[in-house]
């Protein structure tokens, strides 16, 4: 089919739900997670990014792209972070023109105690609506669809 070829009605039926979840389910992650731990589905996000990465840190350009914030809302998010002692914000030792943020023992702490919340709301919201049976095919699918957009 050509791009530009009308949807037929399962592919526009999917489109529809697809695009509300896109809308919907970040906001009601948000407010699951911010009504039990006081944590926003953007802070949750940084204390992930920082306890995956190599030495518990990473640049503030790196952790905006891997939060899909914006560099300055990820500046105002890593210093309100900083203000409650999760993270430690410092100039980039290898380049001064940028910024590192590092996860302390503290923001680990509260990612872990989070985390609990944040699983609940996932299974809640998504994987207990879905077919076991075809979630290994629709996770490659969705795979395959994260990776052409990267």
């Amino acid at each position: 089919m050509t791009s530009d070829a009308p949807l037929n009605p399962d592919e526009e039926r999917f489109w529809r739900a697809l695009m509300h979840v896109m809308v919907a389910l970040p906001k009601a992650l948000d407010e699951d997670l911010l009504k039990v731990t006081g944590l926003t589905m953007s802070e949750y996000a940084v204390l992930v990014h920082l306890s995956e990465a190599a030495g518990r840190e990473m640049r503030m350009t790196d952790l905006a792209a891997a939060t899909a914030l914006s560099v300055s809302r990820i500046s105002r998010v890593a210093d309100a972070m900083q203000t409650r002692g999760w993270v430690v914000k410092q100039r980039d030792a290898n380049d001064a023109r940028g910024s590192v943020a590092k996860l302390t023992a503290e923001g680990r702490r509260r990612l872990q105690s989070a985390y609990p919340t944040n699983l609940a709301s996932a299974r809640r919201r998504v994987i207990d609506h879905l077919d076991a049976a075809m979630l290994a095919g629709f996770a490659g699918q969705l795979e395959t669809i994260a990776a052409r957009l990267d």
